[in-house]
C-alpha cells in the first residue's frame, strides 16, 4: 500500500471539499457528528467547530450545548462500565490498569476538583470516567460534578475557537475559509494516519 499516495488523494479530495457549504446545507447532520464526537472525546473536533461558530455557519449557543451533552453521556457511559465491567475490560486491556489506578489516587485525594478538571489533563482524559466508576465513587456525586464538568469544558473549547475564528477572520479576511479547509485537512490526515500506523504496527507485531 503507498501511503504517500493515500494521504495525496485524501488531500485532494479535501482540497475541493467547501466546508461551509457542507454545514451550511447539513447543519444538523453537523450537530449529530458533534455529539457522538464529543461522547468520544473531541477536543479539536470542537475547537473547530468553535472556530466555525465564528464565521456565522453554526450557533455557537448550540455548539456548546450539543457538546456539553455528548460529553456528559459519554463520561456517564464510561463511568458505568466501569462500575459495571471494569475487572473483565482491565483483564482484557491490562495497559489501562496504570492509568485507572493513577485516576484512584488522584480521585482519593482531589475528589470534586478531579472531576471538574480531568477532561484538561492529557494522558488521563480517556480513562478516568472509567476508572472513577471502577474506583467505588458514589454514582450520584460523579453525575451532578461531571454535569457542571461537562459544561465547563463544552464552553471553554468552544470559546476559544470562536475566539480563534474571530481573530483569523479579523486577520485574514476571505482567506479565512482557506485556512479553515487546511486546519480540517490536518485534522483528517493525521487521524487516519494514525489508524494506518496502528494496523501496520499491529501486522508486524510478533504473534504469540
Amino acid at each position: 500500500m503507498d501511503i504517500a499516495a493515500a494521504f495525496t488523494d485524501i488531500w485532494q479530495a479535501i482540497s475541493n471539499f467547501d466546508v461551509y457549504q457542507f454545514i451550511e446545507l447539513h447543519g444538523n447532520w453537523f450537530y449529530v457528528i458533534t455529539f457522538v464526537w464529543t461522547f468520544l472525546e473531541g477536543e479539536t473536533f470542537v475547537l473547530f467547530a468553535g472556530a466555525a461558530a465564528a464565521q456565522d455557519i453554526l450557533d455557537v449557543r448550540l455548539l456548546i450545548f450539543i457538546s456539553w451533552l455528548g460529553s456528559y453521556c459519554g463520561d456517564q457511559t464510561y463511568f458505568y462500565l466501569g462500575r459495571r465491567f471494569g475487572p473483565r475490560i482491565l483483564k482484557r486491556f491490562p495497559k489501562m490498569q496504570k492509568g485507572a489506578d493513577k485516576v484512584a489516587q488522584l480521585i482519593l485525594k482531589y475528589d470534586v476538583a478531579f472531576i471538574l478538571t480531568y477532561r484538561f489533563i492529557y494522558g488521563l482524559r480517556n480513562v478516568s470516567s472509567f476508572a472513577m466508576g471502577l474506583s467505588g465513587l458514589d454514582w450520584k456525586k460523579f453525575a451532578f460534578w461531571n454535569f457542571w464538568a461537562a459544561g465547563i469544558w463544552a464552553v471553554t473549547f468552544s470559546m476559544v475557537g470562536y475566539l480563534f475564528g474571530e481573530v483569523l477572520d479579523n486577520v485574514l479576511g476571505h482567506a479565512m475559509e482557506t485556512v479553515m479547509l487546511t486546519l480540517l485537512g490536518v485534522i483528517a490526515v493525521v487521524f487516519i494516519g494514525k489508524a494506518i500506523w496502528k494496523k501496520i504496527k499491529k501486522a508486524r507485531a510478533p504473534k504469540v
